[in-house]
C-alpha cells in the first residue's frame, strides 16, 4: 500500500516541478507564482505549498532535480567516448556550452555560482559551490577511472580548473561553441595527461 502511495506523491511533486521550469524557462523565476504553478499542473494551490512549503521550497527541489539531470548528462557524454581523453572531454564541454545557450534555466544554474541569475534560483545562491562540485566530481570520477596512475589531487585539480573554466566562458563568451570546447578539451588533454607524468 505505501509504494503506490508514494509513487503517487512523487508523480505529484514532479508534475508541479515541471510546470514550475516551464514557467521559469518562459518567464523567468521572478514571475513564476505557487498560483500559476499549480494551475499549470492541474492541482490546488494548497497542494503545492503542502508539497513544497514555500516558493523558496519549490525553487531547491527544481534546482535539485534540474542539477541532478544536468550532471546525469555530462556522465554520459563522458562514458559515450569510453577512455579517449580528449574526445569525452570535447564531448562534454560541448553539451554544457551547448546547454547553458539553448537553456536559460540551465544557464541560470551553471552561472549562479560566478555571479550569475541570483533571483532565478535562490537555493544555489545559498550553496553556490554545488554546481561546480558537482560537475567536478563526475569529471573526477571519469578520470580516475581511466587514467588510474595519475596523481591524485592533481587529477582533482585538473577536473575542478576544467569545470570553472567551462563556466567562465558561459559567463562570458569569447567564440563560437565548437572553437571554444576544442581549445578547452585541449588544454584538458594537457591538464590530465601532466597529471599522470607527476613523480
Amino acid at each position: 500500500m505505501d509504494e503506490p502511495r508514494e509513487s503517487a506523491r512523487q508523480r505529484l511533486r514532479n508534475s508541479i516541478v515541471d510546470a514550475a521550469r516551464s514557467q521559469t524557462i518562459a518567464t523567468g523565476w521572478d514571475g513564476v507564482r505557487m498560483g500559476g504553478v499549480a494551475t499549470a499542473a492541474g492541482v490546488s494551490r494548497q497542494t503545492v505549498y503542502n508539497e513544497f512549503r514555500s516558493k523558496a521550497g519549490l525553487a531547491e527541489a527544481l534546482a535539485r532535480r534540474e542539477v541532478d539531470r544536468f550532471v546525469g548528462e555530462v556522465r554520459a557524454v563522458l562514458d559515450e567516448h569510453g577512455a579517449d581523453v580528449r574526445a569525452a572531454a570535447y564531448a562534454a564541454i560541448r553539451h554544457t556550452l551547448a546547454s547553458a545557450a539553448d537553456n536559460p534555466l540551465i544557464k541560470a544554474i551553471l552561472t549562479s555560482a560566478r555571479g550569475g541569475s541570483e533571483e532565478l534560483l535562490p537555493y544555489l545562491t545559498t550553496r553556490s559551490e554545488l554546481v561546480l562540485t558537482e560537475s567536478s566530481n563526475a569529471l573526477l570520477e571519469w578520470a580516475q577511472r581511466h587514467l588510474p596512475d595519475a596523481d591524485g589531487p592533481a587529477l582533482a585539480f585538473a577536473a575542478d580548473t576544467i569545470v570553472r573554466l567551462v563556466v567562465s566562458h558561459i559567463v562570458l563568451p569569447q567564440a563560437p561553441v565548437d572553437d571554444t570546447a576544442d581549445a578547452l578539451a585541449t588544454l584538458a588533454l594537457h591538464l590530465f595527461l601532466t597529471a599522470t607524468t607527476l613523480p
